[in-house]
């Protein structure tokens, strides 16, 4: 079989095209093109398949990559031809059918059955456009300046068939021999007529008078309008916080489908959660955040439905069941210690009954199975945390070092833990069995779940246990300061070792998207920052203002000669401490501070050895309290100009954030203040784009390329200006949350918002928009007079109109998805508004750690027979063509 490959691509001197074909697990066939005119690269290949996938790339004289495809072609090939010449355009990743033939598209579409596309012999031509339409009413059809093609007569289009999700193909016989010019047109099959045609030029191709060869024309990017795009609206709420009268204190996923029927009768197409991966560290509140994993596979055990299990609960302690459930339920928020407690209470009491049955399973027998890469690692550190009561395995008595052997021995029956293993398979066996059930009843509902991917991993998780050498196990991982902390995030996560995740093409991020997308079809990827750089600390400190980018450039020693500046080791890279530091930190309590510190010659104070990090103070504080100057020892450790890392047998620095605020910079001259302000300046702003951009597009195209969910990317906080440049490119929905602008402006505007991005007027991070009016009188009159255009005084409360006009303002725009917390479409309703504000707030990122336990406070059941609420959330998805 022969195949005449042609693509138009413009490439600079000394540019080559070439075609790589994928070997199908064997190494891929690359074959240089040749420039042929008019910007035109052709290449001759012998193929002996019916389907092949393949890629272009651009290489300099030497071969290397310079450019390539980040999404493949497919094309599959009619068996009553030979030879076929193929035309193609350069695919991009952010062209529409790529991002938007996803998941979503197959929900919305969830009755579709492929349509076969007949090819005759008599056939020349075959028309393929990728069109990812989510009106089921529409269809793709085309005309173009021949006979055959109806001489744009709009009653004479070809219809093309939908061959697979968003692929649309024709073939047709075109005796004519001349130029060909067409364009693709949207077909309402109600209306039964051409109702678009696509915008910009027209399309061309050439005439084809060899017999028994077939021209492909494969064509990208459908040409749509804005009203014809993917648009969609969501609410955004926990698993943990559904209420209903079925829970068990807790939202449970059982809960999902009872929301699924809200969101379907209210138009709203996503449901958005945050993390359900199991954080149980120590059965303390402190579990209760979402973001600490102890397994990036396990499911949280507080999400299973008791009553919906295999088995039923032992008849002796159904009644005991029944009035801990009332209790729990009956509580405005959370108590996770004691829901949780009482599911595994109750777990621990169907397995024991129904073990024997259990084992015999041979569902639960394929899910071990199917599983058992994580599954076995994962229940026994679960055995052996409850066994040492630490999920920190350096502090085990056995398996501190993870061996696969020894730990698969955990799942033999003869192993004194077998039974505790087994438990802990089976509950994560019924969770999935929930979870998938709920899945799919809201996919049948047309209804999308988009899910949370944390940034970070769990200090003392399986992943951490497992593959140490996957990760930074010597760092923390956490965010610069922001308008939320103004010491910085310390997560306590390690960072990743991102060179040892590329020697195996980043296997673990690929298997851990594949786990996600069995649930979910969008994806929020937490602090995308993380895959260009990450805020690193060392393990010695606690606050995360002691942290620097990685990767970065680093000032090296030479440079502080160059920039003028008298760099001195003990003055920039230690806390710098003086009598009036001194008195400045602890007033009349300074001489308390004397235990900590040694006085220097020159007047100056040093911290002793065994105080000289704000770890070793933490630590010393928590067996030997001193009071109020803990936090203010610990802060002093942060007095520094510059922070040092150790590379290749080199010190190299990085200037500590804001080092301008510093009391240290306060007390240098002025002209050594603007040296390294200048230097300052150049690190953060100039010399790091590039680098950062390069590390990026080196992993993030071959994560994204493994899944075939939409990816949504948090870019909060101190964005670089590569972030926009490369989610463009790889069509990563960006974030726009009205009050954390990313310009030097107030408030974000949502009717400014372009296509490609998710908006919203809060997120768990924030205060709801009924607590935020009461933040800051000042602003909010500033946004009730210029982004609300009312006039006169604000009121003091947030009234449900003025919360309407909020939402409404996100809603009628250009962004692909508006979505909303829960509690911001109950505050446009003054019957369902939560009386007692403060309970509706998710997260603090100031407090660490925080009690993660917001409960809706109106059950789902009520919310379903809400009918005149329903119907006017219903009433403006419609309305601003969100459906």
């Amino acid at each position: 079989m022969k195949l005449y490959f042609n693509v138009g691509y413009i490439v600079k001197a000394g540019e080559n095209l070439e075609l790589v074909i994928d070997g199908e697990g064997t190494a891929a066939h690359i074959h240089t093109m040749f420039y042929a005119d008019n910007g035109l690269w052709k290449c001759e290949v012998d193929y002996f398949s019916k389907s092949i996938t393949y890629q272009y790339r651009v290489v300099d004289e030497r071969r290397n990559v310079l450019r390539e495809e980040f999404v493949p072609h497919h094309l599959h090939f009619p068996h009553n031809y030979k030879e076929f010449i193929i035309f193609d355009e350069w695919n991009n990743k952010n062209f529409p059918e790529n991002y938007l033939n996803n998941k979503i598209l197959y929900n919305k579409l969830h009755t579709f059955v492929p349509e076969k596309a007949a090819i005759l012999k008599k056939h020349t031509h075959v028309f393929r456009i990728e069109a990812p339409i989510y009106n089921p009413d529409w269809r793709i059809v085309l005309f173009g300046n021949t006979p055959s093609l109806g001489n744009w007569d709009y009653e004479k289009a070809i219809p093309l068939s939908q061959t697979d999700f968003g692929i649309w193909e024709a073939s047709v016989e075109i005796p004519e021999h001349e130029l060909i010019q067409f364009k693709y047109c949207l077909y309402d099959s109600k209306e039964k007529g051409v109702i678009d045609v696509e915008t910009g030029e027209n399309r061309f191709t050439a005439a084809n008078p060899m017999p028994d060869v077939l021209q492909i024309v494969s064509n990208h990017y459908f040409r749509f309008k804005g009203y014809q795009m993917y648009h969609d609206a969501g609410v955004a709420v926990p698993v943990f916080s559904l209420r209903s009268e079925d829970g068990f204190g807790v939202g449970e996923f059982a809960d999902i489908k009872k929301l699924a029927d809200w969101t379907k009768e209210t138009h709203l197409g996503i449901i958005q959660i945050l993390p359900i991966n199991d954080t149980t560290a120590n059965y303390s509140w402190t579990d209760s955040y979402p973001y600490a994993a102890v397994s990036v596979y396990a499911l949280h055990p507080q999400y299973i439905s008791i009553e919906k299990l295999d088995y039923s609960l032992p008849k002796d302690i159904v009644e005991e069941y029944y009035a801990e459930k009332e209790a729990l339920n009956a509580l405005d928020l959370i108590d996770y210690e004691k829901m949780i407690a009482g599911k595994w209470k109750y777990l621990q009491a169907v397995f024991t009954a129904e073990k024997d049955k259990i084992y015999k399973d041979r569902n639960f027998k394929k899910f071990i199975k199917d599983n058992e890469n994580w599954l076995v690692p994962y229940a026994a550190f679960c055995v052996l945390r409850d066994k040492y009561k630490t999920p920190n395995f350096n502090n085990w008595k056995t398996h501190k070092k993870y061996i696969a052997g020894k730990i698969s021995q955990f799942f033999t029956a003869k192993n004194k833990d077998y039974d505790l293993s087994m438990l802990h398979a089976w509950v994560q066996y019924q969770l999935h069995l929930q979870l998938k059930d709920a899945v799919d009843y809201t996919h049948n509902l047309g209804v999308s779940l988009k899910g949370d991917l944390p940034i970070g991993i769990y200090r003392y998780s399986v992943e951490a246990w497992t593959e140490p050498e996957l990760f930074g196990m010597d760092f923390q991982a956490g965010a610069p300061p922001d308008q939320f902390t103004e010491l910085g995030q310390n997560w306590e996560f390690p960072t990743y070792n991102w060179e040892a995740m590329k020697e195996d093409d980043y296997r673990w991020w690929k298997n851990r998207f594949k786990a996600l997308e069995q649930y979910f079809d969008a994806m929020r990827i937490d602090h995308i920052l993380g895959f260009f750089r990450i805020w690193r600390m060392p393990v010695s400190a606690v606050q995360g203002i002691l942290g620097y980018f990685y990767p970065a450039v680093p000032i090296v020693a030479d440079e502080f000669k160059a920039w003028q500046i008298p760099f001195n080791f003990d003055r920039y890279c230690k806390p710098f401490i003086n009598n009036e530091i001194l008195w400045g930190y602890f007033g009349k309590e300074s001489e308390k501070a004397l235990e900590f510190i040694d006085p220097n010659e020159d007047g100056t104070y040093s911290f002793k050895e065994e105080f000289d990090t704000q770890r070793k103070l933490v630590d010393f504080f928590k067996k030997n309290p001193r009071g109020p100057i803990e936090e203010k020892l610990v802060s002093l450790c942060a007095n520094v100009l510059f922070l040092t890392e150790e590379r290749k047998g080199e010190t190299v620095y990085h200037p500590r954030f804001n080092v301008y605020n510093t009391e240290s910079y306060k007390y240098l001259p002025e002209w050594e203040q603007k040296s390294i302000y200048d230097l300052y300046h150049d690190y953060f702003f100039r010399r790091q784009d590039h680098l950062w951009y390069e590390k990026a597009m080196e992993k993030l195209p071959v994560i994204l390329n493994a899944t075939k969910m939409l990816i949504c990317g948090e870019d909060l906080g101190m964005v670089p200006a590569c972030v926009p440049v490369v989610m463009d490119e790889l069509a990563i929905i960006a974030l726009k949350v009205q009050r954390m602008p990313a310009e030097n402006i107030p408030f974000y505007d949502p009717r400014n918002a372009s296509y490609m991005n998710v908006v919203t007027a809060s997120s768990h991070d924030s205060s709801t928009l009924r607590q935020w009016w009461k933040e800051d009188p000042v602003l909010t009159q500033r946004y009730f007079n210029q982004q609300l255009i009312q006039y006169g005084k604000a009121p003091e409360d947030l009234t449900p109109h003025l919360a309407e006009i909020i939402m409404k303002q996100h809603l009628y725009n250009e962004s692909m998805l508006a979505i909303f917390p829960i509690q911001e479409f109950l505050a446009t309703d003054p019957d369902l508004s939560n009386q007692n504000v403060d309970n509706e707030r998710i997260n603090n990122p100031a407090v660490f750690p925080h009690y993660w336990r917001y409960r809706m406070h109106i059950q789902l059941e009520d919310l379903k027979e809400k009918h005149s609420f329903n119907k006017k959330i219903a009433s403006w998805v419609i309305d601003s063509g969100r459906m």
